[in-house]
């Protein structure tokens, strides 16, 4: 095992320290415009200003970038995406912009995609059921036909209704959102010019015609409202409902559950669209490939550079940072890659912001349910609904992202309703991934990573007590304990782990209460009222302070859009000015 840890730090010696050097730049007293936080977003936007002829300046608190898109070696020889471990919702036109794959992004796409197997006994010596789903339409219907023929035939038709509504949405993620006070305040010129933010909203809509109805239902509606008149397979259902829920404190019975089914044909990597990857290295190499995009630009990227205070200036203008370390850092515009809530409550001085303002950041939703599980393994699982063929090679369904209890919306349904209790899940609703099956940078030989995206799990425990050490790990005994009921041998194959509850995501990534998404992804902070209807268009009360991260539009999960439209704003205001 030694001599396999070594092998592959000495072929991927780029990963093994994931330390994000800042390439010998020394940091200067003044720029252009500063960026707090050296996540994708952020990384994104400093690519956008310098273009713009903005000299940019990125300063990330950790040793490492990317924010929750990262790799790192928690367990020697075994590399994790700590956070997010899935790359698809990435804008086409970022990626080419910025030619990321030509800074060293690489993807291995995922076909089959979708493995859901079955707590069953099997029939006739023949092994559990399951549901595999992949690009093959064919055979995504023989495998959906094993539970229901009605539920085969028409899941072409449902697939290319969604992805009539979710193609209508892109020009909504590429653009701000209507300037509602630039149309209608001001001179009938500004009016005039403002009218232009009009326009993907009113393509959006072009683009839906007829299907508006279909669109604003899917949106406020639970998504079994929506599923249960496509379908009657509780697997099928199931599955499907776990993309409703993914990273939200919702039931697929809500309402606005459905929004996020939309997510499932939205995603586009390497100009097909629907699909899902793993980047090599982890997601580390996404935020890698642009980070080297932004510094071959002119920008100045550093770590370890936590920024304490936004200086604001007489003026009331945003005016540079201060470390805090006590260094200053001058600059005429300062963008924000944190939390609406860690900008405004602990970076910002309060006393430059409205107090309603303030009043209107408390109440932001951050609830989180998640909790991420990382586990090195020394041999691949081995699955009694798709038992490992004898040379021990992966199969089909290694790949894909793995549904554990989600045979029915009721299992579902129970591990909700626990978490509202205020406890851990005792059947959590589990995302398996093992990405090391197609990229053998991440782990030795013979050796696997798994990431484990859990739910539902409380910030605070029976509503007021914090987690202990205790409880992590009677968690992480339920969730292997699950595991193993699928994949009898997981438990004795663990190399070692690493539990991320929403504390732990908040404290680690700066997360506020664990939301993997900078604030929740429900109608209510949506588009014009994301994070707050006042900042919808990126731009604060502070004049010259901006926002550029996931708690803006359009959100956590699509990926870059927000620092893309928050570095086109700034740089038409810097324009006008």
């Amino acid at each position: 095992m030694a001599a396999a840890v070594r092998g592959l730090r000495a072929r991927r010696g780029f990963i093994s320290s994931t330390r994000s050097c800042s390439h010998s730049v020394t940091i200067k007293p003044q720029y252009d415009a500063v960026i707090i936080g050296g996540g994708h977003n952020g990384l994104i936007a400093s690519a956008y200003l310098q273009k713009g002829g903005l000299k940019t300046a990125v300063l990330e608190r950790r040793h490492v970038l990317g924010g929750a898109a990262v790799s790192e070696e928690i367990i020697p020889g075994f590399h994790f995406s700590r956070a997010s471990y899935l790359l698809s919702l990435l804008r086409p036109h970022i990626y080419q912009d910025l030619e990321l794959k030509k800074h060293g992004l690489k993807v291995y796409m995922r076909d089959p995609h979708s493995f859901t197997p079955m707590l069953e006994e099997g029939v006739g010596g023949q092994p559990p059921r399951s549901l595999l789903l992949g690009a093959d339409l064919a055979k995504n219907q023989q495998e959906i036909g094993k539970f229901s023929k009605k539920d085969a035939k028409v899941y072409p038709d449902f697939l290319s209704h969604l992805e009539r509504l979710a193609c209508a949405i892109h020009p909504l993620l590429d653009a701000p959102p209507v300037d509602i006070p630039g149309v209608t305040q001001g001179s009938m010129r500004k009016r005039l010019s403002a009218l232009k933010s009009l326009k993907p909203l009113v393509k959006s809509g072009l683009m839906l015609g007829k299907n508006i109805p279909d669109f604003y239902e899917l949106i406020t509606a639970p998504a079994m409202k929506v599923l249960n008149r496509w379908f009657e397979s509780e697997p099928l259902i199931a599955t499907l409902a776990t993309d409703s829920v993914i990273g939200a404190n919702t039931s697929p019975n809500n309402p606005g559950s459905g929004y996020v089914l939309l997510h499932h044909v939205m995603g586009e990597l390497e100009k097909e669209k629907g699909a899902w990857g793993y980047a090599e290295g982890g997601m580390g190499g996404v935020s890698q490939s642009i980070a080297r995009s932004a510094r071959s630009l002119g920008a100045d990227i550093f770590t370890e550079r936590d920024v304490g205070q936004v200086l604001i200036g007489q003026d009331g203008f945003a005016r540079g940072v201060l470390l805090k370390d006590g260094t200053e850092i001058k600059s005429k515009v300062v963008l924000s890659n944190a939390t609406p809530y860690v900008t405004f409550k602990q970076l910002t001085p309060q006393e430059a912001l409205p107090e309603g303002f303030i009043k209107a950041v408390d109440q932001i939703d951050y609830t989180s349910p998640v909790t991420k599980i990382n586990v090195a393994l020394d041999k691949l699982p081995n699955f009694l609904a798709a038992p490992n063929s004898s040379d021990g090679k992966p199969g089909p369904h290694h790949q894909c992202s793995i549904h554990l209890n989600c045979e029915s919306v009721e299992v579902l349904e129970d591990a909700y309703r626990e978490g509202q209790l205020g406890r851990p899940s005792s059947r959590p609703m589990l995302e398996m991934t093992i990405p090391s099956v197609l990229d053998p940078t991440l782990a030795p030989p013979g050796c696997h990573v798994v990431s484990i995206f859990t739910q539902f799990t409380p910030y605070w425990l029976e509503g007021h007590r914090a987690w202990t050490n205790e409880d992590r790990e009677r968690f992480v005994d339920t969730v292997f304990g699950w595991i193993e009921r699928y994949a009898p041998g997981f438990k004795k194959s663990i190399v070692g782990k690493d539990i991320l509850t929403p504390p732990d995501l908040e404290k680690v990534f700066g997360l506020t209460g664990g939301n993997i998404f900078h604030g929740s992804m429900s109608l209510d902070q949506l588009y014009l009222a994301r994070p707050l209807p006042s900042i919808a268009d990126y731009r604060s009360p502070v004049k010259g302070l901006y926002l550029c991260g996931s708690g803006s539009h359009p959100g956590g999960g699509v990926m870059g859009a927000a620092g893309w439209n928050a570095a086109l704003t700034v740089l038409s205001d810097l324009k006008r000015r």
